[in-house]
């Protein structure tokens, strides 16, 4: 009887970790069954099971408005656990939905393994308890993580991020402009503001905004990117950059090379943080979110950086702006301070390539690997 697994996320960027790991599976069990809930990529890798692209969502409030259908994928997921059996449950992620299956998997004596800890160093510390007790291999991408599920007598590994080994870009600068269509002289500065629909409402009319202020700070001229994740519609897209009037060049599947293109970058904080990191372009950091969702979260975090390149060197090496600060005035100073101090944008660079090293490589592949001993004990 062939092995199976269930493998469940529900964001864009678990879609991408999780399609990684499963054609590393794939290598070491030919003929594993792969079953559970993912995006577009994992499906293109192998996956049969539930399309997680209409619950990515972060915030209480905006997980409340989106509760119905999240409880429907619950339903579905727990339905066909029970039918499959598979030999183990690797959840990525997306914590509130994943430790709710976690605890039906267990009920089932399906072994549990977590891919991506959720970020119980930020906020709800109290969580690791609850993971001890549902969890059975814990595999961590940053390094700091280990020593707080060790304390906690969790069996953890520590496998390396997996963006290491998906972002690279072997183009140089200028062919990197001249494969997106930028001139070779001008400042090219990309928006990314999510891959949420939400996140693009919320910030890409700031960084619009900001970015007309940065055409008259900009004694050059200025060329604009958005390399827009795959879940974001093209109208909205189209009706926003309409009102801000801007020449703002709209790219899909190219997000790497327009970083390789860009003498800076606006991101909203998530994963996108870490591509742009990982490419080397310096950036500013912004993230928004509803008045409520930002009081309650303030109060539960524990950590004194929200971007995730500042937390994993311990340092500000990028500007971040949140919330209230998130103005397009504060973002165009931010990029205007890269633009033209040529120290600065050295500092950050260099602080870049420390956070590259920090985060190792080949994580799906060792990541595969400990899911194999689970399923083969």
């Amino acid at each position: 009887m062939p092995k199976s697994v269930f493998i469940v996320s529900g964001e864009e960027s678990g879609d991408l970790h999780g399609s990684s790991l499963i054609k590393a599976l794939k290598e070491l069990v030919p003929g594993l069954e792969v079953g559970g809930m993912g995006g577009r990529r994992m499906r293109e890798a192998g996956q049969v099971g539930l399309d997680s692209s209409e619950l990515s969502v972060v915030g209480i409030v905006e997980v409340i408005e989106k509760s119905p259908g999240i409880l429907k994928a619950f339903r579905g997921l727990k339905k066909r656990l029970k039918e499959a059996r598979p030999d183990a449950v690797v959840l990525i992620d997306f914590p509130d939905f994943n430790l709710r299956l976690a605890r039906e998997a267990k009920k089932l004596g399906i072994p549990v393994v977590y891919y991506i800890s959720p970020q119980v160093w930020a906020w709800r510390k109290g969580r690791i308890k609850k993971i001890a007790r549902l969890v059975d291999k814990m595999l961590v991408v940053f390094p700091f993580e280990v020593d707080l599920y060790r304390k906690e007598g969790v069996d953890v590994e520590y496998v390396g991020h997996p963006l290491s080994d998906v972002v690279e870009c072997p183009l140089s600068k200028d062919e990197a402009r001249k494969a997106v269509g930028v001139g070779a002289d001008s400042i090219v500065v990309s928006l990314l503001p999510g891959s949420r629909t939400a996140e693009v409402r919320r910030h890409l009319p700031v960084m619009l905004e900001a970015a007309v202020l940065m055409e008259k700070g900009i004694n050059a001229s200025v060329d604009f990117l958005l390399p827009a994740a795959h879940s974001i519609d093209d109208t909205l897209l189209a009706g926003l950059i309409g009102d801000s009037r801007l020449g703002v060049k709209v790219l899909r599947e190219r997000l790497y090379t327009a970083l390789r293109a860009s003498d800076a970058a606006v991101v909203a904080s998530g994963t996108a943080t870490l591509e742009t990191a990982l490419v080397g372009t310096p950036m500013v950091i912004i993230y928004r979110m509803s008045q409520v969702s930002y009081a309650i979260g303030r109060a539960l975090v524990g950590v004194s950086h929200i971007g995730l390149p500042n937390i994993v060197a311990g340092r500000e090496v990028v500007k971040e702006l949140i919330q209230n600060d998130a103005t397009p005035e504060k973002v165009c100073a931010g990029i205007l301070e890269i633009i033209k101090d040529s120290g600065k944008k050295d500092d950050i660079i260099n602080g870049l390539k420390e956070i590259k090293d920090r985060l190792g490589s080949r994580a799906a592949s060792r990541a595969a690997r400990a899911v194999f001993k689970v399923i083969n004990p």
